[in-house]
């Protein structure tokens, strides 16, 4: 396993008090730092190439004109004077993780901060200045030979950036599961993609209190079945752990045992169809004991290491969710 970042990315202080807190590095670094074999590399920054592959060129040099300042870029969207390399940084990381998944046909993780989902082509939003996934799933289409890159996003929000980018082509299916209605209030389940990416957006949202169940149910019904026939070459996940019962900022009920099953399955897939290629890119989770123990969980599961136990019964309100998104997608996939 190679785990990229780097301490540089602490600099992002986004101020007194606000969730997305440098500590969440340093408990996410602590976490990977007694695997075994493990390979450690710094990160580097995204390029402006890289970059414009998914953002708009005007919103790249207004970022990087902010370089060394303070600014809010939106209500809870704030930059200091480290910011904006930290987001480079975090964008580049993204990039050499899914580059070493790639040639090295193996699992790759990238520590990186700020977070990315919820960045818009042209527009900061959520904690996050550049959509770090979509650079990542942009690079791999351009210049590693792949044809068709998964993106499985289990942030408790959903990662509406990474969906609008990618929403109207083949190339890339995105599938997320979040807590809905909550912030950004996009991802239901009707939300499909659009022209010709019309199938390739699956969101399962799910209402507050659903946990482990649930999304091992929506995994098996819905998520690995469209994966299976999508026959994707890399599998990136965007992992927010702040679907934890303990997370502060939502109202989910997923364990670190549920994270397991999840990564576990998304391992599945990669064997099948992509040679093990599997990235994992640090998105939310906010609970600094919570977000160590569901990253250790997912890259133990991904590694072979943890034994994956039985998921409990889904609700009923989680099979209905599940049965919805089945319904939106029977026209697309074999469900």
């Amino acid at each position: 396993m190679l785990i990229v970042s780097s301490k540089k990315m602490l600099a992002h202080d986004p101020g007194a008090g606000h969730a997305e807190s440098p500590e969440r590095l340093r408990v996410a670094v602590g976490a990977l730092e007694g695997v075994r074999d493990a390979r450690w590399a710094e990160a580097r920054p995204a390029t402006l190439e890289e970059l414009a592959r998914v953002h708009d060129a005007d919103y790249i040099a207004t970022i990087l004109s902010l370089q060394g300042l303070s600014a809010a870029l939106d209500e809870d969207t704030f930059v200091s004077a480290g910011s904006v390399d930290s987001a480079l940084l975090s964008a580049g990381a993204s990039i050499e993780a899914a580059s070493s998944a790639v040639v090295g046909n193996g699992l790759a993780v990238a520590l990186g901060r700020p977070p990315g989902h919820h960045a818009e082509r042209a527009a900061a939003m959520g904690f996050c200045i550049f959509n770090n996934v979509a650079v990542a799933a942009a690079h791999a289409l351009a210049e590693l030979a792949c044809e068709r890159v998964l993106i499985v996003d289990w942030d408790v929000h959903h990662g509406n950036g990474t969906q609008h980018i990618f929403e109207d082509r083949r190339e890339v299916l995105f599938m997320s599961l979040h807590e809905f209605p909550l912030y950004p209030g996009t991802g239901g389940a009707r939300e499909v993609g659009r022209g010709a990416g019309a199938g390739f957006t699956v969101n399962v949202p799910f209402a507050a209190g659903h946990g482990d169940g649930d999304y091992a149910h929506a995994f098996e019904e819905v998520i690995v079945k469209i994966a299976d026939q999508f026959r994707p070459d890399l599998v990136l996940i965007s992992a927010g752990f702040d679907g934890h019962e303990a997370d502060p900022l939502a109202g989910m009920q997923l364990t670190e045992c549920g994270y397991a099953f999840m990564a576990d399955a998304l391992l599945g897939v990669a064997k099948r169809h992509a040679q093990g290629r599997i990235a994992v890119i640090l998105e939310g989770g906010y609970d600094l004991q919570a977000l160590p123990l569901s990253l250790r969980a997912t890259t133990d599961a991904l590694l072979g290491t943890r034994a994956i136990e039985a998921m409990p019964a889904p609700s009923e309100s989680g099979r209905a969710a599940v049965r919805e998104v089945r319904a939106a997608h029977a026209q697309y996939w074999s469900l």
